[in-house]
Parts: C-alpha cells; structure tokens; sequence
C-alpha cells in the first residue's frame, strides 16, 4: 500500500526530496536611481524600498552584496522629462552613469539595465507619441540607442520592457553593430497590462499622463498571445525571457516552460511585493512563510531566475535554513 507521509516525517527526509529550490544566485534585485545627490527617498507604497542618488546607492548595493545576491536591475529617474524620452539614451543620463560607478565599486555584480521611456517622457507613455498614438516604429530606434548606451557603460545585459513590435530584433541588431555581440537581451515578452505596477509607478514616477498602456502590453484574459510574444522576441534574438507580473500569470511561465527551450525570468512584481508587506505589517500573515511559498511556486511554474523586491530579505532567509 502507498503511504507518502513516509516520505514527509523528518526534515531531513523533506529536504532530501525536495523538487524545487530557492537560491541567493537565481534572485534579482530591482534598484531605483534617481539624478540629484544625497537622496534617499522611501518609497511609502513599498515599504523597505527607496530611491537613491548615485552618490547614495552604495548603501543599498553594499546590503545587496552582504546578502550575496549577484543582480540588480537597474531603474533610472531623471531629473527632465521630454516628449521623445532623450534621457533614456543619453551617454551622459542617470542610468549610464549609475552603471559606470556601480561597476566601478562592484566590479563583480551582475548589472542589468531595463530599457524604456515611460519614466523619461512627459506623457509618461513607452514610446514616442503622436495624436495620442503610441507610435512603435518611431520609438524603435530610440530604444535600440539606450541599449547601446547602457551597454557602452558596463551594462552586463540589456532588458527591453517596453512592449513594442521587433523591439528585440532592432536593440539586437544595434548591440551587434555597435560591438557588444556578446551582450545578453533579457525580453519583458509576456508583460501584461497589469493593475499590480501600482507602486513601481510610484517608484519611478512612470505613470502614464493619459489614457493606458492597453495598445501595448498584453490582455490580462490572454495566454496564447504571450507564446507568440515569446516565440517572437526569441527568433528576433532574446537570450532570456521575462514574464510580467508572476503571481496572477503562473500558468504562463508553465506554458513558456513547456513551449520553449530558453531560461525564463518571473518578475514578482511591485503590487504582489505591496500586498504580502501589507497583510505582514497588518500581523495577517507570516511574511517569510509566504515569500518564500510564494518564490517557490514561480520556481515550480519553470522559473530559472526570479526578479522580486524580496531579496534581500529572501537572501537571508535561505541562509538561515541552510544553517
């Protein structure tokens, strides 16, 4: 007769078994930089995460070391925004920079630069806009300069999260040409037009000035579309694949798993990171209990590496098991 409990009664036996794993080295930490100096500004809908100038980071990033996380996912602030989002591919703008000094004191951390213009336009929207159309061809090229910017800088992967058409296919050919051949494209491909970015909006000051990103990012009802998104930036060269937000979309890291032979990334996203901080601080839930439940099941869904604003605090935890 078949007793599975007998393989449930120790620890030991359970951690022996166990299918799916955490590790420190599959987290990615998203970091907030902000043009200015001697700012650390909390960000009041994520509780424990700021935005910080670059001559401030270093207080966040020296954390994210001693936790022994490898990766951070760089987000810039500007101080001007313009209708075409120039800072996003300035030489000279917040995220080059930041990248050019976070190398600098951490030669060794993994530094990932999303590529977008919302959070450096006037209207707030990802591409260039025209008679209240998001124009896709237009902002290709603008993208394809902040890749190589970023790039240029240190940059140890580019991620496209902007959700326009062969926005792979042009940053790709652009990295090629430019000399970074070897520089990885890490694709937000399955990004939904998801209420969960709440907070990250507050965080990067991001939030469109009219109307939605509906045109762009993906039917929360939809999952065969996101194969072909996923299908798509793959043949247009993406070494990774991002699905945005992970919570309300595991059945999509399942499909893209079962569907495509290429390491997925699930972005636990800032809404999903505010809701467990809430309900925690509230005394509702234990908050390590459910991060990591909650980790684990993107990691079952098929997740090699998973984005969240819980690492740090994740990094810590596994530690502690693992003593």
């Amino acid at each position: 007769m078949d007793r599975t409990r007998r393989l449930r009664q120790t620890k030991e036996i359970r951690d022996m078994l166990r299918e799916n794993h955490v590790r420190t080295e599959e987290l990615i930490y998203p970091v907030f930089v902000a043009e200015g100096e001697n700012i650390v500004n909390p960000v009041e809908s994520m509780p424990g995460i700021c935005q910080y100038s670059v001559d401030r980071v270093n207080e966040e990033l020296d954390r994210v070391m001693q936790a022994g996380i490898r990766a951070i996912l760089l987000f810039g602030i500007p101080a001007h925004k313009d209708e075409v989002g120039s800072g996003a591919y300035d030489e000279n703008g917040i995220i080059p920079v930041a990248i050019r000094q976070i190398k600098k004191d951490y030669p060794d951390l993994l530094v990932i630069a999303d590529v977008c213009l919302c959070e450096y336009t006037s209207h707030g929207h990802c591409g260039v806009v025209e008679n209240g159309i998001i124009v896709n061809d237009k902002t290709l090229p603008l993208l394809a300069k902040a890749a190589v910017s970023y790039a240029k800088a240190g940059a140890d992967i580019i991620a496209p999260s902007d959700m326009m058409d062969l926005r792979v296919q042009v940053i790709r050919e652009a990295l090629d040409e430019a000399g970074y051949s070897y520089t990885p494209i890490m694709a937000y491909s399955a990004k939904f037009a998801s209420g969960y970015y709440g907070p990250f909006r507050d965080a990067a000051h991001s939030a469109p000035g009219f109307g939605d990103r509906k045109t762009y990012q993906m039917d929360p009802a939809n999952a065969k579309e996101a194969m072909r998104e996923v299908e798509e930036d793959i043949l247009e060269g993406a070494d990774l694949i991002i699905a945005k937000p992970a919570m309300a979309y595991m059945d999509i890291i399942k499909d893209i798993s079962n569907n495509f032979n290429i390491p997925i990334v699930a972005y636990n996203v800032s809404g999903e990171y505010a809701m467990v901080k809430a309900a925690a601080q509230n005394g509702w839930i234990d908050e390590k209990k459910i991060v990591m439940e909650n980790l684990v099941g993107m990691k079952r869904a098929g997740a090699k590496m998973i984005i969240t604003y819980h690492a740090v605090d994740a990094a810590a935890w596994i530690k502690e098991e693992e003593q």
